[in-house]
């Protein structure tokens, strides 16, 4: 008897539909092809022994399985539940009748009980495109599945349950996620805010332009000068995610295997802070079987490289072309994905290899030579695709004593989200723009016209700091996210001389 039944491969954060076609005819064999990989022609030991837990019926005669389309791999354990079920249906222990019309996945323990899986929410979208009445999962993926409307998703915890469901012998609940409610309500929902930040009000003017503009920055500054306790609290100012952002972003998540039982959307920005062992690959992603990296892990969201001179070299020249295209191509012989990276990216260093050249009150103990060793080790043009580069001075004792808290995060925030709603209503004719930080050259050229002062001004700051072009776009997009936030419709030369001042740390100018 031929049966068939339906699962999913995921290529980069999409899924494809994989039909499961089982044969059973005389004899004692069993075959499984369709390009699977070590661990799905292990799921052979792993269906036996939960079918002899379970005490459920196995076939004694030759069994033939088939994954279509044969040319794409089919990756992990993922698939034990829809072979099993498969196996069950064409020998006649479970009816066939309803199997064709479920996505069927999970990973089955020696016991029979399911164990959770990646990528979920990429195949309940492909179920839902594709007619399927419904999509039974792991009962650990159930909500993530349930952010999908118009699908039925059915979260088990054995096979014995889908067996007795398919024989209608048990009924199983539907999963039930009130997405827009739950979004909402986890959207401003934060531990960290910038009224703990005591001083620093010049870098947190930076921070907000950075954040309302969705501009890169880098910060140097001394051991202790608070780089990092700002950095994590960027994500409290950023305006909140769109539901399109949000299926987006756990897309990517889920393909990642980074979404826990508990969530179904995600209603907050992702921060990532990778180790500064980090590989390449681990950062833009890829491996044998391509996975998404730490840049796609923080699509939508922030990338906080701390210590950024400490990363290596090669780790750090692999993301010049994500932070210009907003997306990374993994290549390989047979096939290519693609992930988005849409990030804002937020560095922090020491100005030496000591931590203290230029600090007011210590002396640094490096050599002239070493400063510039240690600066150079990021190069020129990663440093010109960081839009804002701010110096950090030490908090002074009478400001960090004060018990007055600062400016919190929820009132910086509206002042971001004003700006942003300036920047969507400008952008709402240019697809794929939503913030200063992505125009392009001729853009610039439409938005960011200035008067004759303001080219005298930014002609002496060429050729001061001998910027390069990109540079000088970098500034003129600085420079508008400053009108926006001031209410401006023009760039006036007061936001162009705040914008070149926060290119005062460019690679000539560092140690002195």
């Amino acid at each position: 008897m031929l049966v068939k039944t339906f699962g999913a491969a995921v290529q980069g954060i999409n899924a494809i539909l994989v039909t499961i076609e089982v044969n059973i005819s005389q004899g004692i064999k069993f075959f499984l092809v369709g390009l699977p990989d070590n661990a799905v022609k292990e799921s052979h030991e792993r269906i036996m022994s939960a079918l002899q837990y379970n005490r459920i019926p196995i076939p004694r005669k030759q069994v033939v399985i088939n994954m279509a389309p044969a040319d794409i791999r089919k990756e992990g354990a993922a698939y034990d539940l829809p072979l099993a079920i498969g196996m069950l249906a064409a020998s006649g222990v479970v009816a066939a009748d309803e199997v064709e019309q479920y996505v069927i996945m999970g990973e089955l323990s020696l016991d029979g009980t399911l164990k959770p899986i990646k990528g979920v929410l990429p195949i309940a979208i492909l179920a839902r495109e594709n007619g399927f009445k419904g999509f039974i999962v792991p009962r650990e993926n159930a909500r993530e599945a349930a952010v999908v409307n118009d699908l039925d998703v059915f979260g088990v915890d054995n096979i014995t349950d889908v067996v007795d469901f398919f024989n209608h012998k048990k009924t199983l609940e539907p999963t039930i996620v009130n997405t827009r409610d739950e979004f909402y309500a986890h959207a401003a929902t934060f531990e960290l805010d910038f009224a703990d930040v005591k001083g620093q009000e010049n870098v947190k003017r930076a921070i907000e332009v950075a954040a309302a503009g969705g501009h890169n920055i880098i910060m140097v500054g001394p051991p202790g000068a608070g780089k990092s306790m700002m950095a994590k609290r960027i994500p409290t100012i950023l305006p909140p995610l769109t539901l399109h952002e949000a299926l987006e972003t756990t897309k990517i998540h889920s393909v990642a295997g980074k979404i826990d039982s508990k969530t179904s959307l995600m209603a907050q920005r992702p921060f990532r802070n990778p180790h500064h062992t980090i590989s390449d690959v681990a950062l833009v992603g890829g491996g044998t079987y391509p996975q998404p990296g730490e840049i796609s892990l923080a699509h939508n969201g922030v990338l906080f490289l701390d210590e950024l001179p400490e990363f290596k070299r090669q780790v750090l020249e692999v993301m010049r072309q994500p932070l210009e295209d907003r997306k990374i191509c993994i290549s390989r012989a047979k096939f290519a994905v693609e992930y988005p990276a849409s990030f804002m990216l937020v560095a922090a260093m020491n100005p030496c290899p000591c931590g203290y050249y230029n600090h007011p009150n210590r002396d640094c103990v490096c050599s002239p030579g070493m400063i510039q060793k240690y600066l150079s080790r990021i190069s020129g043009p990663l440093l010109d695709r960081i839009d804002m580069h701010i110096e950090i001075v030490p908090v002074p004792f009478d400001k960090l004593s004060e018990m007055a808290s600062a400016e919190p995060s929820a009132v910086i925030r509206e002042r971001v989200i004003a700006a942003r709603g300036i920047q969507a209503a400008r952008f709402s004719n240019d697809e794929g723009i939503y913030c200063n930080a992505q125009m392009s050259s001729k853009m610039l050229r439409k938005y960011c016209a200035v008067d004759e002062a303001g080219q005298q001004l930014l002609k002496a700051a060429m050729a001061r700091m001998n910027l390069s072009a990109r540079a000088y776009d970098r500034i003129l997009k600085v420079a508008r996210t400053i009108a926006d936030l001031a209410g401006s419709e023009i760039v006036q030369t007061e936001h162009l001389a705040e914008a070149i001042n926060y290119r005062n740390l460019d690679k000539e100018g560092w140690a002195g």
